[in-house]
């Protein structure tokens, strides 16, 4: 059986939780900040990130690379390169996000006038805007891996107050729309 390490809380965790809905895996819930369980990280995985999964003696790190390995593994048909290019997007507004919230959790000051948090910030404000000019295109109207990953990403963003995204309202009604799928309401953090 599959093994998804992760936690309830990362965004690139629950994507691959909503994905496998319908896919018979053990979700191991890690806490990587304790003790016991970043040892275990340490030993697995040299990014010390996760999720990562584990498949009959293979471990495969990164939510990408995972959800290829799934769907070659599966036969799901492979993603476009559109939809590959929106991944990228959504990644990219995510690891600017991530690194954000972590600066902060460090007790420092992102709202600074420094290259490295303008930078985030420049770079959070054209994804997010081209994620909304994609989502008023239809680019998510099917509920499928980008969408999931697109909303994964608002959910985290608005659970962790880490955006106004009011000026985004396109951006906003994709999340409501898609708030109470019922794989998306079992992987809610706030649960």
């Amino acid at each position: 059986m599959i093994k998804l390490y992760g936690s309830t809380t990362s965004p690139y965790v629950r994507r691959l939780r909503i994905f496998f809905a319908n896919v018979e895996h053990e979700f191991i819930d890690m806490q990587i900040f304790e003790a016991e369980d970043r040892a275990f990280l340490i030993k697995h995985n040299p990014t010390l990130k996760i999720p990562m999964i584990e498949d009959d003696g293979q471990v495969i790190f990164d939510s990408r690379v995972v959800f290829r390995y799934l769907s070659d593994k599966l036969n799901y048909p492979a993603l476009t390169w559109e939809q590959e290019n929106q991944l990228t997007i959504i990644d990219a507004a995510n690891d600017s996000f991530v690194q954000m919230f972590l600066i902060k959790r460090s007790s420092i000051d992102t709202g600074e006038d420094k290259m490295y948090f303008s930078l985030q910030r420049e770079r959070l404000e054209t994804t997010l805007a081209e994620l909304a000019r994609l989502v008023q295109e239809g680019e998510f109207d099917h509920w499928n891996y980008p969408a999931i990953c697109l909303y994964c990403l608002l959910d985290w963003v608005v659970f962790r107050e880490l955006h106004d995204l009011s000026a985004f309202p396109d951006l906003l009604e994709f999340h409501d729309c898609h708030k109470n799928h019922i794989e998306v309401t079992a992987t809610d953090p706030r649960a």
